[in-house]
């Protein structure tokens, strides 16, 4: 266990080298900071520091740097998650609230994320696993063709064409429409298969093969990969860390464009909690200078999908998380009230 003044040492040379970019030495902590104790001091914890993986020196005659452990511990014991000003709240409220749809809606927060933290933005639409059922619309287009449009309580929207193997007169679709409402509104979608299984015994003969149709479109839409969305923003921002990036920027720009790489940096949604990855803890090889942002975000307390921001390891991680955590305390606010 490093002691308390070992503590306050590494805390600013981190809250030093994010600031300026350069490696800290010692005469520049004790001349920044109220440490209490002398260079020579400091210096001793430095190398008590470094000896413990907590900081390295870049090249001789440098100052020193965080390491990724250095950063763990920093987010771990010394980071709190700054809150945002009131007039930050406010002009976070004031631009999602402006949102029409639900593309809309990830459109603005990945913008006001990327803006907010200068970092890449990464948000996942809710999921259809993790939703419920809002309503589920059928509207008769031909005599032998329905339109299905599933609504979820996320405000997503999904529609599809039905062809029917035999024409579906206006009352049939509405009855449909009706008992199809009265079993799944309200229930989540993995329990849909199992309430709608008997739902073409309740219809004439004639009618069972046309409401099996519709049935297995829906499911058909409930299973479909297409639900794991992301939209991104703000990758031109790590244009301003190319010094970060030890070798080249082109290995993160290339994770980056993996949406599966980009899922499982942000995580499973049922771990709504915030998530910090940082460097090597990411297993992206691509991604080993970058440290990750993450948090879940939903309505009614439960977590639908997660958003976050990918920056290097030198990261304003206080002003970072406050901001990730805020955003998505919005977005959950606007979902639950769509």
């Amino acid at each position: 266990m490093l002691s308390e003044r070992r503590l306050e040492v590494l805390r600013a040379i981190v809250q030093d080298y994010v600031g300026t970019e350069e490696p800290v030495g010692s005469k520049a902590l004790t001349e920044r900071h109220s440490l209490g104790v002398s260079p020579a001091t400091v210096r001793n914890d430095m190398a008590a520091l470094e000896d413990e993986g907590y900081i390295a020196q870049p090249h001789t005659s440098a100052g020193r740097i965080p390491t990724d452990k250095g950063y763990r511990l920093f987010v771990d014991k010394l980071a709190g998650v700054k809150p945002m000003t009131a007039p930050e709240r406010r002009a976070i409220q004031n631009f999602l609230d402006g949102a029409v749809d639900l593309d809309d809606v990830v459109g603005r927060t990945v913008r006001l994320l990327a803006q907010l933290t200068r970092q890449v933005a990464v948000v996942q639409y809710p999921s259809l696993t993790r939703s419920t059922v809002r309503h589920v619309e059928l509207l008769s287009l031909a005599p032998a063709r329905v339109m299905l449009v599933l609504i979820t309580d996320t405000g997503r929207v999904e529609q599809r064409m039905v062809d029917c193997p035999a024409p579906f007169g206006e009352a049939s679709v509405a009855d449909l429409r009706a008992r199809l409402n009265s079993r799944v509104a309200g229930r989540r979608f993995t329990d849909v298969p199992q309430l709608v299984q008997d739902l073409p015994d309740a219809f004439e003969a004639e009618d069972r093969g046309i409401v099996s149709t519709v049935l297995s479109t829906l499911l058909e839409t409930l299973v479909e990969e297409t639900e794991e969305r992301l939209m991104i923003g703000g990758t031109a921002n790590l244009t301003r860390f190319g010094h970060d990036f030890p070798l080249v920027i082109r290995p993160v720009l290339e994770a980056l464009e993996e949406q599966v790489v980009l899922l499982k940096l942000l995580g499973e949604a049922k771990d709504s909690g915030m998530t910090v990855r940082i460097g090597h803890e990411n297993a992206h090889e691509g991604l080993n200078s970058t440290s990750v942002v993450s948090v879940g975000y939903g309505s009614g307390g439960e977590a639908v999908a997660k958003l976050g921001v990918v920056g290097p390891t030198r990261m304003d991680y206080p002003g970072t998380m406050g901001a990730v955590r805020a955003v998505a305390r919005y977005v959950g606010q606007i979902l639950a009230e769509s």
